[in-house]
């Protein structure tokens, strides 16, 4: 059985659109005490947005192509805490989902659920202004611009409250081309039309996000900075990035952001190289001729330095791997090595060189002496169950992943690479019981039951057979909440 899911996005939007009413209802605007000066939690307490953001994830994993990098998916986890702890935000219980699109974007929904199309790396000239496109973002959130949105359709009637959540469903999910056809109905551009915040939403979210970013030891400017890439971009391409589309933008909105950022202290900051690799990951993830890529990077390396020639180096290092120039690949991360020998971002290319090249011996020797460093790393350990895969030994790298999956139960790539490694060491139970975590991280519940109740009737365990039975449980409970 393919372990893929693709729903209809409006059907699923139009599912998930079942809760917003369910949070507008009287009955469960009495499930918490209001919080004093919060006159959004008699409506929609921020435990209910959590639950529906949880929930919307599983939909945005369902419709999206999914860019399977765990060193990118941590960096952006990284910097998102790193400005989620100087921000307002009084919930940090934050989720991703990083978009295998070059497209511009970058969104979140009720919960902390963060979107990031991996395109943002593209158009980000520093580690700053992607940060200011996450600290924008996280203000929306801390400001709960959502719920205002859904309080405001409240008033008005519930069948436009139901359309402002399936925008959010479209917007995240859909999106580019596809998401301009699924909007050419009425019915759809008017969700459109909702989605959009309203002008003193962004100006909010601007200053919020500019002194979220001072905050976290970023320059404020930087969010002006990334405003203007994102116009020059529209010029350059007579295309709206999407982030404009969902986010409107002019030069006032700009200048507004130049002059709020005037009003804090300038900061010198060093740039970070770890950005600069992950954005060199993404260039070679959408390059379409590694060849001219090797060669570029080749002819500016001598009038490059610092960040910026360990950068290209590392970019010359992936696209030559990926082109099977296995020697020239470790001759050109040899010299990054030299400088950095504990950097996780380099240790991670040597032990993909090394399993390019067959020798899994070097390869679990880098991984083993690196995880003693880090244990429970998540790329470290998602890299080392794949050299064990590559090398054969399935019931180890097995283990690895079962093990792994406590720390990280909502990672979709994990329970598939799970469920493929249980399969080839003929853990069929197993494999059924990994499918079955699988399509419940997409919402795909009617397949989940199906893999469960195989499980059961393989299983002899009674601690696997009642955590499965719970699980069933668990299913009922959410198909219960949101789309009764």
């Amino acid at each position: 059985m393919p372990m893929t899911t693709k729903a209809k996005p409006l059907a699923r939007a139009a599912a998930l659109s079942a809760l917003l009413v369910a949070l507008s209802a009287p009955a469960l605007a009495q499930v918490n005490l209001p919080v004093l000066g919060d006159s959004l939690s008699g409506t929609i307490s921020t435990e209910q947005e959590y639950r529906f953001g949880r929930e919307f994830l599983r939909s945005v994993r369902a419709q999206t192509p999914l860019l399977n990098d765990p060193l990118i998916a941590e960096y952006v986890a990284s910097l998102s805490y790193r400005l989620a702890s100087t921000s307002e935000l009084t919930d940090h219980r934050l989720a991703f989902a990083l978009i295998d699109s070059p497209v511009l974007n970058a969104f979140a929904a009720p919960g902390g659920i963060v979107g990031v199309n991996a395109g943002l790396f593209l158009y980000a000239q520093n580690e700053g202004q992607f940060a200011s496109v996450l600290a924008h973002e996280l203000a929306h959130l801390s400001q709960r611009h959502y719920a205002r949105g859904i309080e405001e359709q409240r008033r008005s009637t519930i069948p436009n409250m139901a359309g402002l959540l399936a925008s959010l469903v479209i917007m995240a999910t859909v999106g580019g081309e596809a998401g301009q056809a699924a909007l050419a109905t009425s019915q759809a551009l008017s969700i459109d039309n909702q989605l959009r915040f309203s002008r003193s939403n962004e100006e909010e979210a601007d200053r919020v996000g500019i002194r979220n970013l001072y905050s976290a030891g970023f320059n404020p400017s930087d969010m002006a900075g990334m405003f203007e890439q994102m116009l020059r971009t529209r010029t350059l391409s007579q295309r709206v990035p999407e982030f404009i589309s969902t986010h409107p933008l002019d030069e006032n909105r700009i200048a507004d952001s130049r002059n709020r950022a005037r009003a804090y202290p300038t900061l010198d900051t060093l740039p970070n190289l770890e950005f600069f690799l992950m954005r060199e990951r993404v260039r070679i993830h959408y390059a379409s001729n590694l060849e001219g890529e090797i060669s570029s990077r080749q002819r500016d390396l001598p009038q490059l330095t610092g960040v910026a020639a360990d950068a290209a180096r590392y970019g010359i290092a992936l696209a030559q791997l990926q082109t099977g120039q296995v020697v020239q690949a470790s001759e050109s991360l040899d010299a990054l090595l030299a400088k950095e020998p504990t950097r996780i971002t380099y240790a991670l290319l040597a032990a993909d060189i090394a399993v390019a090249s067959k020798n899994y011996p070097r390869a679990f020797q880098i991984l083993e002496s690196n995880l003693r460093i880090n244990p429970g790393n998540h790329p470290l350990t998602m890299a080392y169950a794949t050299a064990l895969t590559k090398a054969g030994s399935y019931a180890e790298a097995a283990a690895v992943l079962d093990k792994h999956s406590a720390q990280y139960p909502d990672d979709v790539q994990l329970w598939y690479d799970l469920a493929e490694v249980q399969g080839l060491a003929g853990n069929i139970a197993k494999v059924h019981q990994a499918r079955a975590e699988y399509f419940i991280a997409v919402g795909d519940f009617t397949r989940a039951r199906e893999q469960i109740n195989l499980a059961l009737n393989l299983e002899r365990d009674q601690l696997s057979v009642a955590r499965l039975r719970q699980r069933l449980d668990y299913i009922a409970a959410i198909e219960k909440e949101f789309y009764r």
